[in-house]
């Protein structure tokens, strides 16, 4: 009798472990996140929006550099003393602009992120509900998995478009 209850207790372990194995999903994060990514265009969006100021930056420096190989030329007197001035002048304002410009860049690219990843996860929690899994894991985050895990990737990521 003792053997028999053993022995379906360790049954009914195992039809709980493989149950549980249903209910649990991986989901490869940094997959989705570059992909989704790639299909918005996010990447070209950011560019185009930035791409005024950037080149204006590049204006900047060529016109500074192109000052400075003058001054190397110049011998000293006024017209040196007024040129240094200037490049120093120019070289504060090319920093502050440059600052300024990789400060709203990165705010940029943030707020874009956030958006892509808020859009995965809504979809990662849609496609979670629809196959009634209970825990989705990033697949990066998992030191090993079997191969009775479910990957719903493909499945969020057409969830996602």
């Amino acid at each position: 009798m003792k053997k028999w209850l053993v022995a379906a207790g360790l049954g009914l372990a195992m039809a709980a472990s493989a149950q549980a194995a249903d209910k649990i999903a991986i989901v490869n994060m940094g997959n989705l996140f570059q992909q989704v990514a790639q299909k918005t265009g996010v990447s070209n969006t950011l560019e185009n929006e930035f791409k005024g100021r950037a080149g204006e930056l590049q204006r900047m420096e060529g016109d500074l550099q192109s000052k400075m190989q003058r001054l190397q030329s110049m011998k000293a007197g006024a017209d040196r003393t007024k040129l240094e001035k200037d490049i120093t002048a120019q070289r504060q304002s090319f920093s502050q602009k440059a600052q300024s410009f990789e400060q709203d860049r990165q705010r940029r690219t943030n707020e874009e992120r956030g958006k892509l990843v808020t859009r995965i996860q809504t979809a990662v929690k849609s496609v979670a509900a629809s196959q009634s899994i209970d825990l989705v894991v990033d697949a990066n985050a998992v030191a090993f998995n079997s191969s009775d895990v479910k990957d719903i990737t493909a499945d969020v990521l057409k969830q996602v478009k």
